[in-house]
This record gives structure tokens, sequence and C-alpha cells, in this order.
């Protein structure tokens, strides 16, 4: 039943694992276009610290639902679709992740799933139930005045299991987290049940090393200061609050320190470094849970999975 639905390719892994170039090299061979999964990527104006991939300008995406975002000819989805201070969940995703999918295998072309966050993927393969909680504005602001340190110690007393399972790094989640469980009485992850699938996904995840990958980590961060990071902080800085989950994420949470005076940029890069390989670690903990993701070491052995899954 399950080779009988049709076909969606995942390429996941850590972040600076290099799946953004892998899976714009296989959409090319296998007439494939690709859906964003990285919860950061979705914003409009954070470019540098999410590490999006650029987009050319002069090329149009066929699809009028969608926001126009082609990548070296290839078209991209779900990438810069809401403002840092707007309300984005992961029902919304999900809802927006499917109809994208069904848009590309309606031009009879390959979807391509493509990013770091777990979660996103998960409700896309195993079609998780997600009860749609609408956001409690009063409550979020609430939550979003507390301290990192006094969020964690609400979720751990009101929902262990989610406490135990999802990026506590991320702001934006664990707020999120909390809404529902305040809002409901119900951990946010026990209403998170497996649907019918509705895909035959083959997933593969990208395997590397931890030396290689912390290399990258480290010259990724790098490259990011060179190329504007703290430009690109101050101006979001100009126009949203350091307070929004969206501003509170890694790169923007150590380049407030850095605008405020409270530690020179080789301390504020060492903490961007050491946050990003640390959130690398809890990425490589979740997907290698999951048993049915293929890894692959390169462009060649994923090419070859992919052949044989797509015939």
């Amino acid at each position: 039943m399950k080779n009988k639905l049709p076909k969606l390719v995942v390429i996941c892994g850590p972040t600076a694992s290099g799946k953004t170039d892998l899976a714009i090299d296989l959409a090319k061979k296998f007439n494939g276009e690709i859906i964003n999964a990285d919860s950061r990527q979705i914003y409009k104006e954070m470019s540098i610290a999410t590490a999006k991939p650029l987009r050319v300008e002069s090329q149009k995406l066929k699809a009028e639902s969608f926001n126009e975002y082609v990548v070296d000819g290839i078209n991209h989805y779900l990438l810069d679709i809401i403002k840092p201070d707007e309300s984005f969940t992961l029902s919304d995703y999900k809802e927006q992740a499917f109809k994208a999918i069904k848009e590309i295998i309606k031009k009879d072309k390959t979807p391509f799933l493509v990013g770091g966050t777990g979660l996103y993927i998960k409700a896309i393969v195993d079609n998780l139930d997600i009860p749609k909680v609408e956001p409690n504005l009063a409550l979020r602001r609430e939550l979003e005045n507390k301290t990192p340190e006094e969020r964690l110690l609400l979720l751990k007393e009101n929902d262990p299991e989610t406490y135990e399972k999802i990026d506590l790094q991320n702001p934006r989640r664990v707020i999120r987290a909390l809404e529902v469980v305040l809002s409901t009485g119900e951990s946010f992850l026990s209403q998170q049940k497996k649907g019918k699938s509705l895909f035959n996904a083959l997933q593969l995840g990208i395997k590397i090393d931890r030396e290689s990958l912390y290399d990258r980590i480290n010259s990724r961060c790098e490259r990011m200061i060179e190329t504007g990071l703290v430009q690109e902080a101050k101006k979001l800085a100009q126009k949203y609050s350091w307070d929004l989950p969206s501003m509170s994420g890694i790169g923007y949470r150590q380049m407030r320190d850095y605008i405020e005076g409270k530690m020179s940029l080789d301390e504020a890069l060492d903490w961007l470094k050491q946050d990003t390989r640390h959130y690398a670690k809890r990425q490589m903990t979740w997907f290698k849970k999951d048993e049915n993701i293929h890894w692959v070491e390169n462009e060649k052995q994923a090419e070859k999975i992919l052949t044989e899954f797509l015939k």
C-alpha cells in the first residue's frame, strides 16, 4: 500500500552538514523542487544567522499561492514566509508544507523536504495529528517576559514529557509548548499522534564525523560575521523586540550581547560557535532515534538509493 502513495524525498541532518547543496544537486538530477524544513528559515529578513540559501531575484516561481524563491534554478517553498513578529505554529507548517508538496506533485516533479528541524519533518512523514490550539497572545506575552530559565522550569513542571524531548534552546518552540500545555492542560507532545501515511517517504540523513562537522560549524560562524551578521542583527533590532522568540535564536542572542556592550565580538563569536555545536548535537540525537533514515556520506551514495526509490 505504501508503495502506491506519492513519493517524497527527505534530506535531513545537523546544521552545516551540507543539506542545502546536496538537495539542490539531487533536485537537478531528479526533476525535483524543495520544501524548507528549517524552523528558522521561515522568517523574512533573517538570512545570515539562519544560513538561508540565497534566492535569485530574477527568476519566478510558477505557483501563485507561494512566495517566489529560487536558488540555483531550483524552486524552494516555505522560505521567507512570515515576519519575525508573526506567529507560526507546527500546525501552520504542516498545512503549508502539504500544500507545497501537492503543488510539486501536480507539476509531475519530485518533492524534496529538506532541513534540520526534526519535528517539522516528523509532522509530514508521520502525518502528525496536531490539535490547532489558537495562539493565546496574552499568555505568550507573559511567557516572553520571563527569562529562558524561568520558562524551562515552568515547562519541566507542567510538561516533563515535552521537556525531555524538544529543543530547549529554541525559545519559540518552548513558548509554544508552554502555550499549549497551559491552555489545554495536556502535554504538547502527547497531542501529536501519528496519522495515516500520505506519502511513501525516503529519508536520507547526512552522515558526517563530529570533528569535521564542528570544523564546518566554526567556519560557517566566522563567515557569518564576515558577511554582516552584526549589521543584520542591528537592523532587525531597530524593528523588532529582542524578546521575540525569533530574535532570541542562535546568532541573534549572541549579537545582542555584543551590540549592548556585554561582551566583545570575539566572545560573541565563541559563544555562537559553542551554541551551534550544541544545537547540532541535539539534532543528531533526534535523528539517530529514527530507524527509517538511510545515512549517506556523499552524493554518490544518495544518488544510488534515490535512483532505486524513484524507479
